[in-house]
């Protein structure tokens, strides 16, 4: 495949679903120029996982480089706005059982000195506030049901991600991708040719029917029908660092005021999501079925919600916890659950597929499909799988719960740890410069200095309680009294959650 040829060139996408349209809307928009010509091959008869709800704010830039507004894909995917998460339970220690991880807004840049320096003085032993969520805007508009939307005269841009139903949204993106003159091919797929330089040739549908591509990619799911099954390239698994591979979805009813956060709150033995959708709540329990069984997760779950005698469907998912060794190998691309999968603690899969489909393209408009450019690529991809697994396991390896074996083990965990984990929390412990630390070590990219901030000491993890000290007289204290005000003034800036949907309706009318 060279990018200086005059031909047309195909490229075909095995697999729909929202990374398989995603995907075809990100490569046609940026190869289309080169000759290219992308198709999108799906069977009705295979379903689609689909339980993921929640998102980065990455994907805001997506729908911004497609000319996409809010108006036009939220209100057909029931779609709210995420200011962040709230970790709930996952700590049992006193003034730290809940923290919110915040999709920063630049008007956090005006605190973070005083967020790094208090963190810093409270790591050193000092015993003063240091809890996270003061420090930022974005709990603060959760707490009051806010979106995270400014009138039109605020002067700081924020940071959001949405909740949206993972169906509808490809739905959506199918719609969209005409725009984009991608093509819908709806067949199943039976067999898989190789050439003799162990390349994919062709796919054969039942019919006999063969489509023949330059490129091939691999959106078919956990199953991987051309890169782990025809290619035979190898997977690694995350076993031994995220104990959880299953996990139940059970929808609720939702009342008058939507949240403007997800909500992952610590279970017995895993965690649930609660996330708001403008129809309902969507609910799950991620779990180990090495400590719970699909019958006593579900009872957990119901119970929870108040459903124990709700005939309300439950859906139950085991998952591949991990990631290919190879996400670009010979003519083909794995994209979405065929190329690995973390669990969604962080709601970072379609991240994931973006930042897969965006840098293979720009791989290409910078020159010829070289063993180089591969082995970079592969290379790039695999640092944010193990960037992303890093910081969702600090999760489990900083819990301070102790009411099942589960999250025991979890704390208990070292030979799970990756060296860059191991190192990051060492120098955490001792009170050295962290940020400056990942910088070093090059993980900002995955996770930001504030983010894990908000992690270790969201959580907690912090000297005992016995050998904190007073601040000397000279030590510079953080005036909180100041930021909460000027936080709570900010807050007035923006509408009730509700309120800031509804506007959509109002724009259609």
């Amino acid at each position: 495949m060279q990018n200086n040829s005059t031909q047309a060139k195909q490229i075909l996408i095995l697999g729909g679903g929202t990374a398989g349209w995603m995907t075809a809307m990100i490569l046609a928009k940026k190869l289309n120029k080169h000759g290219f010509e992308v198709s999108v091959l799906e069977s009705q008869d295979i379903g689609i996982i689909g339980v993921g709800e929640g998102s980065t704010p990455a994907l805001k830039a997506f729908f911004s480089s497609m000319g996409i507004g809010e108006e036009e894909w939220m209100p057909e995917c029931n779609a709210t706005y995420k200011a962040g998460i709230t970790f709930d339970a996952w700590s049992t220690k006193p003034g730290f059982t809940e923290y919110f991880h915040p999709f920063k807004f630049r008007l956090d840049e005006q605190f973070s000195q005083a967020f790094f320096h208090s963190i810093q003085m409270r790591r050193q032993g000092v015993d003063i506030p240091a809890h996270p969520n003061p420090f930022f805007l974005s709990p603060l508009l959760v707490e009051k049901n806010l979106a995270p939307i400014p009138h039109y005269n605020f002067p700081f841009e924020p940071s959001y991600g949405y909740h949206f139903d993972s169906g509808l949204l490809g739905q959506f993106l199918k719609r969209r991708s005409e725009q984009l003159n991608i093509r819908h091919i709806e067949d199943k797929i039976e067999e898989v040719l190789l050439d003799g330089n162990d390349c994919i040739s062709a796919l054969v549908s039942q019919s006999g029917a063969k489509y023949h591509a330059d490129l091939f990619v691999d959106c078919s799911g956990f199953s991987s029908v051309l890169m782990q099954s025809a290619l035979k390239v190898g997977f690694k698994s995350f076993a031994s660092n995220l104990f959880n591979d299953s996990a139940i979805a059970i929808p609720s009813e939702i009342g008058g005021n939507i949240p403007s956060e997800t909500r992952s709150t610590a279970m017995k033995f895993g965690w649930r999501w609660k996330i708001p959708l403008t129809n309902r709540f969507g609910n799950g329990y991620v779990y180990s079925s090495n400590y719970c069984s699909p019958e006593q997760a579900e009872t957990e779950l119901r119970r929870d919600l108040g459903l124990l005698d709700s005939d309300v469907q439950a859906r139950h998912l085991k998952m591949k916890v991990g990631r290919i060794e190879k996400h670009w190998y010979k003519n083909c691309l794995a994209i979405g659950l065929s190329q690995g999968f973390i669990e969604p603690l962080e709601a970072t899969a379609l991240f994931l597929v973006q930042q897969s489909a965006a840098l293979f393209a720009d791989a290409f408009e910078h020159g010829q499909f070289t063993d180089t450019n591969q082995d970079s690529y592969n290379d790039t991809i695999n640092g944010y799988f193990e960037g992303i697994r890093d910081y969702i396991a600090a999760h489990y390896y900083t819990n301070s719960r102790t009411d099942s074996q589960y999250w025991l083990d979890c704390q208990n965990n070292h030979d799970g740890q990756s060296d860059t984990l191991k190192h990051i929390l060492e120098i955490w412990n001792k009170g050295a410069d962290l940020t400056a630390e990942l910088r070093r070590l090059g993980v900002t990219k995955y996770y930001t200095s504030v983010s894990w901030h908000c992690l270790l000491a969201g959580m907690g993890v912090f000297p005992a309680q016995s050998q904190l000290r007073p601040p000397y007289p000279n030590e510079t204290q953080v005036n909180m009294a100041l930021i909460n005000d000027f936080l709570h003034r900010c807050s007035l800036n923006f509408d009730p959650h509700r309120e800031q949907l509804g506007k959509f309706t109002n724009k259609k009318g």
